[in-house]
């Protein structure tokens, strides 16, 4: 005979099982109807038709709901594609123009990281957070150099973007640097940015720039006054140039004066780094026993003495014209 008390027991077991699997049921279905409106919605912003994207976003979806851990919002989808008439609608229906997504990305970040600058400038317009951070600390204009867009990056300095942050954090002038974005890297620098700023294992965007062997940012900021010698801890730029065998960037560090005796952590000089037998190290070799010419020792001194963050100011001297290029390495 059955035990009465086991038998209610596994009735109880039965219907909390009921419960929980109803629970999940429901959850799953909630699921697929918000996955089913986000591609609808998608499917409109991409096909450019702002009213039917912006009706099923104002009947379907919460205006201000996306400040929590959610996923990406109409406003995300339109911004990232470049679809400024279904951006500018759906800003004008108050959806919330910071909104968050899981990862703390917010409509502006997609819009710079597609390099749709009509966007950025209309979600600022719209008030958008100008330095807001993801969650690994990037901010829009971070991703507008790290894909190289020169008006996405003017625009949000225009408006109030910084140049740089702290030391723990990514820095635009470095992802452009290392990316080659040259453009960026020029704008970076009028507005501001620390042309020699160290961040913690990756050293100045002077030496990220030679290690990428990017030769037209390596040039852009040697030019607004980058320190030839400062690298990454005893690595110098002239070090990583070597290392990479990139004679060209070798050469322009060597213009610039890079001293071809500094030691590395390894007491090692940059000729002792780079590939036997190539062209930076005949470079190198050929440098170490040519004297330094008086002129280029003057210019040196010169520009040491003016500081970088008055170069600009050099064409405004009263100068022979030869002689203010010659300062400025044109």
């Amino acid at each position: 005979m059955a035990d009465p008390r086991l038998e209610g027991r596994e009735r109880f077991v039965a219907r909390v099982s009921n419960v929980y699997l109803s629970i999940l049921a429901l959850f799953c279905f909630k699921l697929f109807i918000k996955i089913s409106l986000n591609l609808l919605t998608y499917f409109y912003i991409i096909r450019g038709n702002r009213e039917e994207a912006a009706r099923i976003s104002a009947q379907y979806y919460e205006k201000n709901c996306y400040n929590t851990w959610d996923d990406r919002s109409p406003l995300h989808d339109a911004a990232s594609q470049g679809r400024l008439g279904v951006l500018k609608t759906l800003l004008s229906q108050g959806h919330e123009v910071d909104a968050l997504t899981i990862h703390q990305t917010t409509p502006l970040h997609e819009a710079c990281l597609g390099g749709h600058g009509a966007c950025a400038r209309a979600l600022l317009d719209a008030g958008a957070n100008v330095n807001s951070r993801t969650l690994e600390g990037s901010t829009p204009l971070f991703y507008a150099c790290a894909v190289g867009s020169v008006p996405c990056a003017e625009v949000l300095l225009q408006r109030g973007a910084r140049p740089g942050g702290p030391l723990h954090l990514p820095s635009p002038l470095h992802e452009a640097s290392s990316r080659g974005h040259a453009g960026c890297v020029e704008v970076l620098l009028t507005w501001g940015a620390d042309v020699d700023q160290v961040l913690p294992g990756q050293g100045t965007a002077l030496y990220s720039a030679c290690l990428s062997q990017e030769l037209l940012c390596v040039q852009q900021l040697l030019r607004d006054g980058a320190d030839v010698q400062r690298g990454r801890g005893l690595e110098s730029p002239l070090h990583a140039a070597a290392q990479t065998g990139h004679a060209p960037i070798t050469r322009l560090l060597l213009e610039f004066d890079a001293d071809v005796q500094a030691l590395n952590a390894e007491h090692q000089r940059a000729v002792e780094l780079a590939p036997p037998g190539g062209s930076t190290e005949t470079l190198l070799l050929a440098h170490e026993v040519t004297p330094t010419s008086l002129s280029r020792k003057c210019r040196q001194v010169v520009r040491c003495s003016v500081g970088h963050s008055r170069l600009h100011l050099l064409p405004l001297l009263p100068l022979p014209a030869p002689l203010t290029r010659y300062l400025l390495h044109r």
